[in-house]
């Protein structure tokens, strides 16, 4: 018999995975950048009008796609190069850490920690403070904390809000609680809203035992097949 399906989560680092349907999604997200030299053949697939067999000029500016910026970029043939979003700029990274909670991220980007990882793939001075911004939302360590700009305190907080607000909205509309969220954080949520769930049930003893939630399965999965290869 086939196996449940189970829907694959995004790869949440420097390269997409493409069996995700939210990597998917996010790669078709948009940067702004410059074309470098001309680009044959791609000016209506940059927007810039004009048949299918017209360049785009060199020195135009562009909105490329996620995919295609990072087929295009090559830091020796200077191809293009690509701005940071302004989500992503030191004016609003001092936002975040004045009160990450006031920051509507669906509406600035519904991708807004993959998308932040996946800029590194492109030079830019800024990088280490992205990398401490995003990164260390999801508990990682990359760079000293000493920074207020960067603190990585701001996203840790937007993270136990949502997991407070998850655990204190049993049979209630959510739909305002989730609404400023990015997708990762909808989805951290959800997995809160159903632990939930899943114990009023059983203390009810509407279920006759708590089982681990299905990110624990295919997490577990996961390693097993690792150890396999």
């Amino acid at each position: 018999m086939a196996e449940a399906y189970f829907p694959v989560g995004p790869g949440l680092g420097m390269e997409e995975n493409f069996l995700s349907l939210d990597d998917i999604l996010m790669s078709q997200e948009k940067l702004p950048g410059r074309a470098e030299s001309a680009l044959p053949r791609l000016a209506v697939l940059l927007g810039q009008g004009g048949g299918s067999a017209e360049s785009v000029p060199e020195g135009s500016k562009l909105e490329i796609p996620l995919w295609l910026a990072k087929g295009l970029h090559d830091s020796k043939r200077r191809i293009i190069s690509v701005e940071l979003p302004k989500i992503y700029k030191e004016a609003w990274r001092t936002v975040f850490s004045a009160d990450a909670n006031v920051v509507d991220l669906h509406k600035m980007g519904p991708y807004y920690y993959g998308f932040g990882s996946q800029l590194l793939n492109f030079e830019h001075p800024e990088n280490p403070e992205i990398a401490q911004t995003i990164l260390q939302a999801r508990g990682g360590s990359v760079l000293p904390v000493n920074d207020p700009v960067c603190s990585p305190q701001t996203f840790i907080a937007r993270f136990r809000r949502i997991m407070d607000s998850s655990q204190n909205s049993y049979n209630e509309d959510t739909s305002a609680l989730v609404a400023r969220l990015d997708e990762l954080e909808r989805a951290l949520f959800q997995v809160g809203q159903k632990g939930l769930n899943d114990f009023q049930c059983w203390e009810k003893g509407q279920a006759s035992q708590i089982t681990a939630s299905s990110l624990v399965q295919n997490y577990g999965k996961r390693k097993l097949t690792e150890v396999d290869g």
